[in-house]
């Protein structure tokens, strides 16, 4: 599975605001890099903002984000309203443990990629990870 995307998926990961959470983003920062991806670790304590500016800058296929607190529906809008104007498609993913299932619902209506629950297995990780990068990639391709 994860050799089939060349390059490997670029993606800036890191926690909200106010989340202070990190341990399952570095995790997973961990299990994607172990899988081939690029990864860019953005930390703690970061602004819609500051992850498009970083993907801007890495040049990433995709934004994660880790979260832990409840700040993550307002954060995410805004998120999904900053990455929709940039002139090519940044897949945006979620996971985490305060995340319900009507609000991961209602979040993929809205524009997120994927997201992902608490114990997720690396596989699942890996595989949503791929998918995203590869649907940015052809969306980016079909916009460009």
């Amino acid at each position: 599975m994860t050799a089939t995307l060349t390059p490997p998926p670029r993606i800036v990961i890191g926690t909200y605001a106010l989340d202070q959470h990190e341990v399952a983003a570095l995790m997973v920062a961990r299990v994607l890099r172990d899988a081939g991806a690029d990864v860019i670790y953005l930390g703690r304590f970061n602004m819609p903002e500051h992850f498009v500016d970083a993907a801007i800058q890495e040049d990433a296929d995709i934004i994660g984000v880790s979260c832990h607190s409840w700040e993550y529906l307002e954060l995410t809008d805004k998120l999904l309203e900053l990455s929709s104007q940039l002139d090519r498609r940044v897949s945006v993913v979620l996971g985490g443990s305060v995340i319900t299932t009507s609000d991961a619902e209602g979040l993929l209506e809205r524009g997120v990629t994927a997201v992902l629950g608490p114990g997720a297995p690396k596989e699942e990780v890996v595989a949503a990870v791929w998918k995203a990068a590869e649907l940015a990639r052809e969306q980016s391709i079909e916009n460009g």
